[in-house]
C-alpha cells in the first residue's frame, strides 16, 4: 500500500483551458486532450457541459458556474480549489467559457498556481468575441467597413464615479467594437458612448448564447438598443457588437437559417448513442436536450454468450438487429479470436442501414438487408432465402420481440439466440431534466421502444403542442399504446431517416 508521502510526491498539474463560445465543434483538439487526461474537471457556467463526456469515468466533476450576482463558487474559492487539487498531485483541467484569459481572469488562476508552485499550461479558446458575432453573420471586420476592432468589457458599471475603461476613447475609436458582458447596462453604456461622440444611428446588434442552437440575435442602435432589449426581454449571457459591420447580417446570417434553427428538441437515445442523433440535429440549426433514459448493460449469462460468439463460425447465418449488437458480439470475439477469419463461412444478415455500416467497420460484408428495417422485413428478406435446415445465431437485446425466432423457425431453420446485452433505467440526468421543465420542447424523439418505456418511467409530463418523432412503426405502436399522438415517423427505420422525417415535417 502506497504510503502518504509517495502519493503527495506525484506532481500535480493544472490545464486552464478555453473551452470556446459553445459550439462542441469549437473546443480546440488541445482543450479535448486536457480533459481526457484531467483527473478533475473544473468547469463553469459558459462552458458546455457536454464536454464532460470527453472525460475519465472516474474523473471528478466540479461544477464552479458564475452568473452576475450568483456565484457557485467565489474566485477566490476557485482559486484556492484549483492548486489543492493540482498541489495533491491531480491532473487538473480548468474549463472557462471562451478563451481563458480574454476578460476570463484566467491569468490570475495561472498567477494563483505560480505562486504556489504548481505547474500549469494555457489552452487559448475559440472567443465569442469573434464567434459569437460570426455565427450571427457579422464579421467583426470587412473591408467596406472596417481593419480594426476594440474589445471591452461591460461588466463594470459605467456610472460608477472612477471608471477603468475610457469611454471618450471607446467612442472615438475607430472600427467595430466588441462587448462582451454587461447586457444589463447596455443603456447606460450607450448613453456613454453618445456622450462622447459616438452617433446615435451606430447599428448594433447583441447575440445571445451564441454558437449555440439557444442563439438568439437582436438589432438596434445605440440610440434604441436599449428599449429594444426591454421590448424582447433579451437577456445574458450575450456578446455585443457595435458598428457598420452589423448591416452585413442580412446577406451572411448563415447559422440562423438553418432548416431547424430555433426548435428545441428531446433526445431520449443511451448516453453513448445520443451524440450521433444530436448532433445531425444540431447541424441543422436545433437545440438539443439529451436526456438518456436507458443504457446498455452486458446479459446476465456473459460465458453463454461467450460461448455462442466462440461457435458463431459453426453457423450458416449470423444476424444482428441492432448496432449495439454487432458491438457486443465483436468485443468478446476479437477477445476470443485474433483473425477476422476465424468467423469462417458463416453469411450475415442486418436488420437495417445502422447495423449493416457497424458490421462494415469491422470489414466484413452484409449478406442479407431487407427492404424494409424491422423485423418483419427480415423475415421477408429470408423467405427468399433457402434456410431450411439452416442454422441461424441471432445477435439480440435481453427483451427483443420473438417474430424473427418464430418466423424462421416456421420456415424450419434451427434458430440459437444470443443473448449480447440488456437494457436498463439510466440514472435521471438532473440537469437536462430540469432544462427540459423550465424550457420544454418542440419535439421529443424516440429510436426504440425501450426508450418510450424508461422516458414515461421518469414519470415526466409531456409540454401540450409538443411532436413526437418515431423511428418506425414499432416504436410507434409502443407510443399509442401508451396513448400518445406520433407527429412525425420516418419511412426508413433508421437514424438518417428520423431525422429527414423531421426535416420533411417542417419544410412543409
Amino acid at each position: 500500500m502506497p504510503s502518504s508521502s509517495s502519493k503527495s510526491s506525484k506532481r500535480g498539474i493544472c490545464y486552464l483551458v478555453g473551452a470556446g463560445p459553445g459550439d462542441p465543434g469549437l473546443l480546440t483538439l488541445r482543450g479535448k486532450e486536457c480533459i481526457e487526461l484531467a483527473d478533475v474537471v473544473v468547469y463553469d457556467y459558459l462552458s458546455n457541459a457536454d464536454f464532460l463526456r470527453f472525460a475519465k469515468p472516474d474523473a471528478e466533476k466540479i461544477y464552479v458556474g458564475k452568473k452576475s450576482k450568483d456565484h457557485t463558487l467565489s474566485q477566490e474559492g476557485i482559486n484556492k480549489l484549483i492548486v489543492e487539487k493540482a498541489l495533491a498531485g491531480k491532473v487538473v483541467t480548468r474549463l472557462k467559457g471562451g478563451d481563458p484569459v480574454l476578460f476570463g481572469r484566467g491569468a490570475e488562476e495561472a498567477q494563483e498556481l505560480s505562486d504556489a508552485g504548481v505547474a500549469f499550461e494555457i489552452v487559448p479558446g475559440v472567443t465569442s468575441a469573434i464567434a459569437g458575432p460570426a455565427y450571427a453573420g457579422i464579421p467583426v471586420t470587412h473591408r467596406s467597413h472596417c481593419s480594426q476592432v476594440t474589445i471591452f468589457t461591460g461588466h463594470e458599471d459605467p456610472t460608477k464615479p472612477e471608471s477603468s475603461l475610457d469611454y471618450a476613447k471607446i467612442a472615438q475609436a475607430d472600427g467595430t467594437k466588441v462587448m462582451l458582458m454587461g447586457v444589463e447596462r447596455i443603456g447606460d453604456i450607450a448613453a456613454k458612448l453618445i456622450e462622447h461622440g459616438a452617433k446615435p444611428a451606430t447599428p448594433v446588434a447583441l447575440t445571445r448564447w451564441a454558437t449555440t442552437g439557444r442563439q438568439q440575435t437582436i438589432e438596434g442602435t445605440l440610440a434604441t438598443i436599449a428599449q429594444v432589449i426591454i421590448d424582447t426581454g433579451f437577456k445574458a449571457p450575450a456578446v455585443c457588437v457595435i458598428g457598420s459591420v452589423v448591416l452585413e447580417r442580412d446577406k451572411l446570417n448563415w447559422f440562423e437559417n438553418r432548416p431547424l434553427f430555433g426548435k428545441r428538441f428531446v433526445v431520449t437515445r443511451t448516453r453513448t448513442q445520443a451524440g450521433g442523433l444530436s448532433k445531425q440535429l444540431s447541424e441543422l440549426g436545433a437545440n438539443v436536450i439529451e436526456i438518456p433514459t436507458i443504457r446498455i448493460e452486458p446479459p446476465e449469462d456473459l460465458k453463454a454468450f461467450a460461448q455462442l460468439v466462440m461457435d458463431s463460425h459453426t453457423y450458416d447465418w449470423l444476424v444482428f438487429t441492432s448496432p449495439n449488437g454487432v458491438e457486443k458480439f465483436f468485443d468478446i470475439f476479437y477477445k476470443l479470436y485474433s483473425d477476422a477469419r476465424s468467423i469462417g463461412g458463416v453469411k450475415i444478415a442486418a436488420i437495417g442501414p445502422g447495423t449493416a455500416d457497424k458490421i462494415k467497420q469491422y470489414h466484413l460484408a452484409v449478406d442479407l438487408l431487407p427492404e424494409k428495417f424491422v423485423a418483419e422485413g427480415l423475415v421477408k428478406a429470408f423467405k427468399e432465402q433457402e434456410i431450411e435446415n439452416q442454422t441461424v445465431l441471432w445477435v439480440k437485446a435481453e427483451q427483443t420481440r420473438e417474430i424473427l425466432a418464430n418466423e424462421l423457425t416456421g420456415m424450419r431453420a434451427i434458430v440459437d439466440e444470443a443473448i449480447a446485452y440488456r437494457t436498463v433505467p439510466e440514472d435521471a440526468n438532473h440537469e437536462a431534466i430540469v432544462r427540459f421543465k423550465e424550457e420544454g420542447a418542440d419535439v421529443i424523439t424516440f429510436t426504440s421502444s425501450s426508450t418510450v418505456e424508461h422516458f414515461l418511467d421518469l414519470g415526466l409530463t409531456l409540454p401540450e403542442g409538443i411532436k413526437i418523432a418515431s423511428i418506425g412503426p414499432i416504436t410507434s405502436e409502443t407510443l399509442t399504446k401508451h396513448g400518445l399522438k406520433i407527429d412525425i415517423e420516418a419511412e426508413e427505420h433508421s437514424i438518417p431517416g428520423l431525422v429527414r422525417a423531421i426535416q420533411d415535417h417542417y419544410a412543409q
